[in-house]
């Protein structure tokens, strides 16, 4: 919690002394209309996720084991972890730095720069220094791009609550499934997977990394035209 509100500390020193404004330009102060969009990428990614291991449930024909009992406290204690957790990144990744670089240097290069940034955070996140290579190369890619979509969702919506509920959703789902600390298969347990070739393995890591992001990517580019519909209609 301390990390957190140093980084929130930070993040209005950089904008109160570098562009003269305060943290609500971040869009991180709730209104009816960054509510709504907290919830739409919440639900969303729920959704993805939910769809991503049905595929993976089908090509390696998983199989699950139901946990014999649901402690409620503990997925509650899971939500606020990962909430607190989202949070800290979005503003470190999404926040004051990528609005400043945004106004310095323009969107594009902003964003790019925001999603390189994400991917080499994750090699250290995910322990990955003494990896190989391709496996370094691979996380900075598929979390990379990840990176990318949020940016570009926060630099679209000028908020930083859609991508925050994309963020939240995706990781608090894969706790339900997914072996994690401090918090992992909190309703299911795999208990078997059918082994792919190398290079279908390959195939097929290629594609989970990327296909949640291309279709958030797709959703949000939809998202915006149809608000932008809207807004016509209304003139």
């Amino acid at each position: 919690m301390l990390g957190l509100f140093v980084i929130i500390l930070v993040s209005w020193l950089l904008l109160h002394f570098i562009e003269k404004k305060n943290i609500a330009v971040l869009g991180i102060i709730p209104n009816r209309k960054r509510t709504t969009q907290f919830f739409i990428g919440f639900v969303f990614t729920i959704l993805l996720c939910l769809l991503t291991i049905y595929i993976e449930t089908l090509i390696l024909s998983v199989k699950w084991q139901l946990n014999s009992g649901i402690h409620y406290q503990t997925i509650l204690n899971a939500l606020v972890y990962h909430l607190r957790s989202a949070l800290t990144e979005d503003l470190v990744f999404r926040g004051a730095i990528l609005y400043i670089l945004i106004r310095k240097i323009g969107t594009q290069k902003a964003i790019l720069i925001s999603a390189l940034c994400f991917g080499i955070y994750h090699i250290f996140s995910y322990g990955m220094l003494g990896s190989g290579i391709i496996s370094i190369v691979y996380v900075i890619i598929i979390t990379g791009f990840t990176g990318y979509v949020w940016a570009y969702t926060f630099a679209k919506t000028n908020s930083i609550l859609m991508p925050l509920g994309f963020h939240l959703g995706w990781n608090l789902m894969l706790t339900f499934f997914m072996q994690s600390q401090p918090y992992g298969e909190l309703l299911f347990t795999e208990v078997s997977r059918m082994e792919l070739s190398e290079w279908n393995g390959l195939y097929f890591s290629l594609f989970k990394g990327l296909f949640p992001s291309l279709v958030t990517f797709i959703f949000v580019k939809q998202y915006l035209h149809y608000n932008e519909r809207l807004k016509i209609r209304k003139l």
